[in-house]
């Protein structure tokens, strides 16, 4: 018999947990689902890229068995595939947007679809305009619902794609590079393996990218405007 995948929603919350049951498959399709399916807000975007460059050589070797044998050729294979994957996802979001705008505001809330985060996302966009969609890619949840938004306001395809493929590709560059290097540096410096710490590590990286929506969310002011559609 086939035994099934036993895990929690803390296991949801934790970039090992994809790693080890999934490999880079599990990181494209998460990457893509998170503004491609409108349910990935709660995933760990940030920390999961961050943790994929610390195990680049074990992610390369799930599809290429024994991997390319440089650390560099590594890093950029993972960096085309997942930016592919973001960019594809950031398509999706835009055109679900595009299609069925009317339809997501009058939606009524479940566990993978809060309005409120829809709501955040527009006020987003509307103060940062097409650079939002370069700057939602470092915001989780933001992120999530800023193509949506864009597509909504009917953004200019060609300029959508452009900030998007940009936004994309910085995200993914910084996470991937800082955490394969960032882990060498420790290691090298400090004699600090961030293997063994990734728990207080996640936690750090969600904080910091977590922390602007957070103080937004509760202690930003609230105006009569931004509860209308």
């Amino acid at each position: 018999m086939i035994e099934l995948l036993q895990f929690t929603f803390k296991d949801l919350l934790n970039p090992e947990f994809y790693i080890n049951h999934g490999g880079l498959w599990m990181i494209l399709f998460i990457v893509f689902a998170e503004t491609g399916l409108m349910v990935g807000f709660f995933l760990p975007g940030d920390s999961l890229l961050f943790v994929a460059g610390i195990y680049s050589k074990m992610l390369v070797n799930t599809i290429i068995p024994g991997g390319t044998g440089s650390d560099v050729v590594d890093l950029l294979l993972l960096f085309v595939l997942i930016s592919i994957a973001g960019i594809i996802g950031n398509s999706v979001g835009y055109w679900f947007g595009k299609k069925g705008g009317p339809y997501l505001f009058e939606r009524k809330d479940t566990f993978f679809f809060k309005r409120k985060h829809l709501l955040q996302a527009r006020e987003f966009y509307d103060k940062h305009g097409g650079q939002a969609i370069v700057f939602a890619r470092f915001l989780p949840i933001v992120r999530t619902f800023a193509p949506i938004i864009a597509g909504i306001v009917q953004m200019d395809r060609k300029k959508f794609m452009y900030y998007n493929i940009i936004g994309c590709l910085a995200w993914v560059f910084t996470m991937l590079f800082a955490g394969h290097y960032l882990d060498k540096l420790f290691l090298a410096k400090f004699n600090f393996d961030l293997k063994e710490h990734l728990e207080i590590l996640v936690l750090i990286i969600v904080a910091i990218t977590t922390l602007p929506v957070l103080y937004k969310l509760f202690f930003g002011k609230k105006k009569p405007n931004d509860l209308i559609p």
